[in-house]
């Protein structure tokens, strides 16, 4: 190689310089901050608030307490040791052996071919594999753990594998290392770079940088579709959108999302936009966008999400277009809440809502998912001593929580790109939605907590009563259509169905594939994941009987629920203009509401 060849090779010294002159002007930024902090709060010990500490000391307990279940693991450890050492040595000289252990096939950690072409890298891959495999058997399995330090331990052993894997470290990753070399360590350079900046953007804490939130805009290219808002209270903006056809169907569709993510999951870009495909399709599409909660929001509990949200925008929408009738969809935790709404609504023997859609949702909790991990007493406790202190959950927070539930893609994964490779977070619309986190006012979160998660009460007659009205979700008779996704984590799908069979009207279960966001934004148009239904009139009560006799489908469920409601829903009018409805239009859509992001500074 040239001298010419190699100084080109070289990182441009001005580059460097400033590089540098950054990372030493923040990390002496950071460190004051944090000294300064610590001197005016006074130096605490960590609080172990998730009672994290106390399961493993109860596993530790129990675990010495068998010394020769113990004594067999560790022995079963250094036997598969001695096994990969001697099948590694064997395939070093050259013999075609079949690895001991391979990771999952949907594990995109070990996807560079180094990890299975070259020998020290593959050695470190099955000893880790092997590792992971052992520590958590090994804790899995020890008796007499009561079940909610079991799945403290199960899950949080699994967070402790992840975080060592081998392909979070410079050193034994091959493509940080390769980038290393290529860079001349300018990568870990401009990484570190990368772990001060996400430190001041958080304020001291941590926040991992998932995309390049400058690529987006709302109302420009996500949340873009066309419309007005045109009723507002405390608590919603409700959205109309234009219509895209000349004709719509005379019942409108109301769509309630959940209340700690923003409506616009529905609406990110044109070709994966549910709000937009379903106005194509001739429906007169209305939004709820719920406010980003602050301090003085602290006292609207659960009745005030169902009178001024649901109810409410239940209310406008038959204002505005004058039918005495809607078809309802509820995502997740507006699921929930349109699931207590028909309840409400059966006691009084109101029928506007003709059908009800579930998007993932959770009406008998009795499965709640590795989110239980983070339900119980001593944790819910906790949480209301910090709401009540403040008058809400921060966002933050609960996004940290569902981010852990899937830490390899997404935690991992950006600590990789962005620190270790030195790299910026690729533009990506879901990750964009994901990271605009809201906030939830403490009594409402309290009761939903208490009466949903823990006591599971829904699903009982008259567990919970709301404006002084019983609820029995049993009595419900409208016909409703659940969405449910095969690889949920947050809403298991054998749990959403669980619900779906305490409603006492028609239902049409269908099971998606994905999981609880792309398993729902699975537009026609990308033809993936496909979905599963099953023609029996009537709903079996276990979820495996009704999957055992599931057909799997093609494409996306999306056009299986258009089927589904223009059989109940055929008669169709003019298209309606939201600007000429009898609720005077207040802002062009998305709205003010969906505009205030609690993560960019003010």
């Amino acid at each position: 190689m040239s001298q010419a060849e190699v100084k080109t090779q070289l990182p441009d010294p001005k580059e460097v310089a400033i590089t540098y002159a950054q990372v030493a002007q923040r990390a002496s930024k950071l460190l004051t901050e944090h000294v300064q902090r610590q001197m005016k709060h006074g130096m605490t010990a960590p609080a172990d608030e998730l009672g994290v500490a106390q399961a493993f000391m109860d596993m530790a307990a129990k675990l010495l307490a068998n010394p020769y279940k113990l004594a067999q693991a560790q022995m079963s450890l250094v036997w598969d040791y001695v096994s990969l050492w001697q099948t590694s040595m064997l395939r070093m000289a050259g013999m075609p052996l079949n690895p001991m252990v391979a990771p999952a096939k949907d594990d995109k950690r070990f996807k560079d071919e180094e990890w299975e072409n070259h020998f020290l890298f593959d050695f470190i891959k099955q000893s880790y594999l092997i590792t992971a495999r052992h520590i958590h058997d090994t804790v899995s399995n020890v008796e007499g753990l009561p079940d909610v330090s079991k799945k403290k331990v199960d899950f949080f052993t699994r967070q402790f594998i992840d975080a060592f894997s081998p392909t979070n470290f410079a050193a034994t990753n091959p493509t940080v290392l390769r980038e290393t070399v290529n860079s001349h360590g300018q990568n870990l350079i401009k990484g570190f770079n990368n772990l001060l900046r996400d430190i001041e953007e958080g304020d001291g804490q941590l926040r991992v940088k998932m995309t390049d939130a400058s690529a987006f805009q709302l109302g420009g290219n996500v949340a873009s579709t066309p419309g007005k808002v045109v009723f507002q209270n405390d608590l919603i903006q409700l959205l109309q959108f234009n219509p895209a056809t000349k004709e719509q169907y005379k019942r409108p569709l109301l769509i309630i999302p959940p209340w700690i993510n923003k409506y616009y999951i529905l609406d990110l870009r044109q070709h994966n936009s549910f709000i937009k495909w379903a106005t194509d399709q001739g429906h007169t599409v209305f939004v709820i966008s719920w406010v980003n909660p602050d301090a003085r929001l602290a006292e609207k509990g659960f009745e005030e999400y169902l009178t001024e949200g649901s109810l409410a925008a239940l209310d406008a929408v038959c204002k505005q277009t004058g039918e005495d009738q809607v078809n309802l969809i509820g995502y997740c935790l507006g699921g929930t809440l349109l699931g207590s709404t028909l309840g409400y609504l059966a006691a009084k023997k109101d029928k506007r809502i003709a059908s009800a859609t579930f998007f993932v949702t959770l009406l008998d909790f009795s499965i709640p998912g590795e989110l239980g991990v983070f339900i119980d007493e001593g944790q819910v406790k906790n949480l209301e001593k910090k709401m009540s202190e403040r008058g809400f959950l921060e966002g933050s927070e609960m996004g940290g929580t569902f981010n852990m539930l899937r830490s390899n893609d997404l935690i991992w994964s950006f600590v990789v790109n962005n620190y270790l490779m030195g790299k910026e977070p690729f533009p990506f619309d879901l990750l964009y939605w994901n990271c605009d986190s809201t906030r939830m006012p403490y009594k409402m979160h309290s009761f939903y907590l208490r009466n949903m998660y823990m006591k599971n009460l829904l699903k009982e007659p008259g567990g919970i009563t709301l404006l002084g009205t019983p609820i029995d979700i049993s009595k419900v008779k409208t016909p409703c259509y659940f969405i449910s996704t095969i690889e949920d984590h947050i809403a298991p799908w054998k749990s959403t169905y669980l619900g779906a069979t305490r409603l006492g009207g028609p239902v049409r279960f269908v099971l998606g594939g994905s999981g609880h966001i792309a398993g729902v934004v699975n537009p026609p148009s990308a033809n993936k994941y496909g979905y599963w239904t099953n023609g029996g009139k009537s709903l079996p009560e276990s979820p495996d009987d009704w999957f055992e006799g599931a057909t799997k489908n093609e494409g996306s469920w999306w056009t299986d629920w258009q089927g589904w409601i223009g059989g109940l829903n055929d008669d169709k009018g003019p298209a309606r203009d939201p600007a000429k409805g009898k609720l005077k239009p207040i802002e062009d859509a998305p709205g003010s509401f969906v505009k205030f992001r609690i993560d960019q500074k003010k």
